[in-house]
């Protein structure tokens, strides 16, 4: 009788559970079956369609592990949206770059925006989710103007008679304000969902995603967002849930995909958030403490804007 390599067959287990491999396996589909495309920005290599399931049970967070991912800056980013800003200069400050290419004079111009002032994005994200369609007039105090979408669907949270509704959505997807925008959002729309109770789920619907760049904070950052809000609401993170439609590797991160592919994946991190605040603003990067992060080195490409 053959003998059986135990440690062989639970390495193939570790595989088939690791929910990493679900984006391992998109960057190889897109590698293999993708078709070349010249856009607006590069050429890209891009499959339509895709969707992913990570669990977010016990505290864990699918903070990508196979390069090392830049949570906090993907953290900052996130808080800047839900206190409605817009601003670039605000994640600059706190050494965020991510936005800067966004933001540069030339690519303004090139959206017909260089009338805007120093580090302004138009009502991108943040002024959608907190003040949706409000008039969009610059880098001004908006308070109690719009839809604040995100509020709406705190309050119902809270609330054990509206929580299980299936209408608690936000998106920042506005045809009427999305020429006054640096640029139209990719992560267009997102749905909360309670099951058995008090277990917070959340899908997302993303237009586009840079595979290699933009989808690991993406990731991470709706699954920081259902977190924060089943700790403000009273909630138990469930479960976020991926749908993306146009999912493409810039050429230039070809070589880079490659490398992260001979990778085997560290089990995810798990998150918790020290204290229950007020107001969904008051929220700083520190109030959160990831525990037993552990990845890959890093793996440097150029963003396009």
């Amino acid at each position: 009788m053959a003998q059986i390599d135990i440690d062989k067959i639970d390495k193939i287990e570790r595989k088939m559970h690791h929910e990493e491999y679900q984006y391992l396996d998109l960057i190889r589909d897109i590698m293999e079956n993708g078709s070349w495309e010249d856009g607006r920005n590069g050429r890209t290599q891009s499959i339509f369609g895709n969707m992913m399931r990570f669990s977010l049970k016990d505290e864990k967070i699918p903070i990508l592990t196979s390069k090392k991912t830049a949570w906090k800056t993907c953290l900052k980013e996130l808080l800047w949206f839900i206190r409605g800003k817009t601003n670039n200069n605000i994640l600059k400050e706190q050494g965020v770059h991510i936005w800067d290419a966004n933001a540069a004079p030339t690519y303004l111009a090139s959206r017909g925006l260089a009338h805007y002032s120093d580090g302004e994005l138009g009502p991108i994200y943040g002024h959608q989710w907190r003040h949706f369609n409000a008039k969009w007039e610059g880098d001004e105090d908006y308070s109690g103007e719009g839809v604040d979408q995100l509020q709406n669907i705190i309050d119902a949270l809270k609330d054990p008679a509206q929580r299980t509704s299936r209408r608690l959505l936000m998106t920042a997807w506005n045809p009427c304000q999305l020429n006054e925008m640096a640029l139209p959002p990719c992560h267009i729309l997102c749905q909360f969902n309670v099951h058995n109770g008090n277990k917070l789920s959340c899908a997302l619907y993303q237009r586009s995603a840079d595979v290699f760049l933009g989808m690991p904070f993406n990731i991470a950052s709706y699954s920081f967002l259902t977190h924060l809000l089943a700790t403000q609401c009273g909630l138990e993170a469930h479960e976020f849930v991926y749908f993306i439609g146009n999912c493409h590797i810039y050429e230039n991160a070809m070589d880079a995909c490659k490398l992260q592919m001979t990778r085997e994946p560290y089990p995810f991190p798990t998150v918790s958030i020290k204290e229950v605040k007020d107001n969904i603003n008051h929220y700083q990067v520190a109030d959160f403490e990831i525990h037993n992060y552990k990845s890959h080195e890093a793996i440097k490409v150029e963003m396009v804007a």
